[in-house]
């Protein structure tokens, strides 16, 4: 398999890394990008563009990165937190008053970013053209009870971030969320990232098609395919909140489907290149090439605050969440312990790392089992991790 791209000297091992996950961890294609104090070092691309076919991927070829793009509606959130536009510490139904029922009159904003705020279920779950539709995915969370009081445990919202996070900021902003991210996010920082897909993006030939594939037996220690066994019962039981979680939305929607690539589900369906997903996290910590820094260092500081840990009421493993980002743990381990990101189910993977000035993206068109650290982007950041010890960092 031939790689394409650059490194910078000293980041040799990304790029082994990379070339080792399509000769023994099956990978179709994909692209690994990494910045540094705001500049590129790493940026690679290899095999196919769609999952099943043979036209090349190449430079700027985008791919869906699920809940990858959870980690840009948290930044719309703390963006207009920080403009003075949105109170953390209000109750939600401040800003959205029918969101005041059933038991979610003291859930408060930061409860919702830190999926602390109950809902990660729904008792109707919607079909793919339901959730399509933002009035009805924020009426149907709205109305929901929530399966804990608000604030007092958490569980990952796989599903239902989506509308939580874009009704909030339509609330606040007056705008919908993609095209608040678009404006606010994507344009300044010039990231090639969308949360609804343009048409005339989709019309570009550049976004790939996605699909599973498996996991390899010769793909290395490293890629762990077989959950405990208390993980595996509960995605297996239907009545689980696991199950019920991500089957939110029912059927499971063709990530392929160009309706669904259009609709703006910032839980799950933002697409982004490799280079979008890392100038993004990039941008949080710093400036890039100049540009726009998205974040002030107070905002960085406190989207890595821990607000949430310990045993997940979904994910039945311990996760740890700031506002809207997960935290290095084991169950979603990042470059080091200040690093704050978001993977996405069975692939992708952005994060930030302030204290080394490291940001990353990975994106792929072949999605595993795993839910919050694929073995593939592990290769890569162990690949990052080696080249800053070697230069004594």
């Amino acid at each position: 398999m031939d790689v394409n791209g650059t490194v910078a000297e000293g980041f040799e091992p990304v790029k082994e890394a990379f070339a080792a996950n399509f000769a023994t961890g099956g990978e179709r294609g994909a692209a690994v990008t990494v910045y540094r104090d705001g500049r590129r070092v790493v940026d690679l691309w290899a095999g196919t563009r769609d999952v099943e076919g043979d036209a090349p991927w190449e430079h700027g070829t985008a791919q869906i990165v699920r809940s990858a793009t959870k980690g840009v509606a948290a930044a719309a959130l703390l963006m207009l937190a920080e403009r003075g536009e949105l109170d953390l510490d209000a109750p939600v139904g401040e800003y959205w008053p029918e969101f005041k029922s059933a038991g979610k009159e003291r859930a408060l904003v930061r409860h919702l970013l830190s999926h602390r705020v109950g809902v990660p279920v729904l008792d109707r779950p919607l079909t793919p053209a339901q959730a399509a539709d933002p009035a009805l995915g924020a009426a149907a969370v709205a109305a929901q009870a929530p399966a804990w009081e608000p604030g007092t445990d958490h569980g990952y919202h796989a599903q239902t971030y989506s509308w939580l996070t874009s009704e909030l900021v339509r609330r606040v902003s007056g705008r919908p969320i993609g095209e608040w991210v678009a404006a606010e996010i994507a344009e300044p920082a010039g990231l090639d990232l969308w949360i609804g897909l343009p048409e005339t993006v989709a019309a570009s030939g550049r976004v790939g098609r996605v699909g599973r594939v498996p996991t390899p037996e010769t793909a290395g220690p490293h890629l762990r395919t077989r959950p405990k066994r208390s993980v595996a019962d509960a995605y297996a039981d239907p009545d689980s909140l696991t199950s019920r979680a991500f089957a939110a939305i029912t059927p499971l929607p063709d990530e392929n489907d160009p309706a669904y690539r259009a609709a703006a589900l910032p839980a799950s369906n933002g697409i982004a290149t490799a280079d979008g997903l890392a100038r993004f996290y990039a941008s949080l910590i710093g400036q890039v090439d100049g540009g726009t820094r998205l974040f002030t260092p107070a905002t960085a500081e406190l989207a890595r605050r821990e607000q949430s840990a310990g045993p997940d009421r979904v994910l039945v493993i311990g996760t740890r969440f700031g506002l809207g980002y997960m935290l290095h743990g084991a169950a979603s381990p990042f470059l080091a312990p200040g690093s704050f990101g978001h993977p996405g189910r069975g692939g992708a993977l952005g994060f930030a790392d302030p204290e080394s000035g490291i940001a990353f993206g990975y994106v792929t068109n072949g999605f595993r089992k795993s839910v919050t650290a694929d073995g593939r982007a592990q290769a890569l950041v162990r690949g990052v991790r080696a080249a800053l010890l070697t230069e004594g960092r």
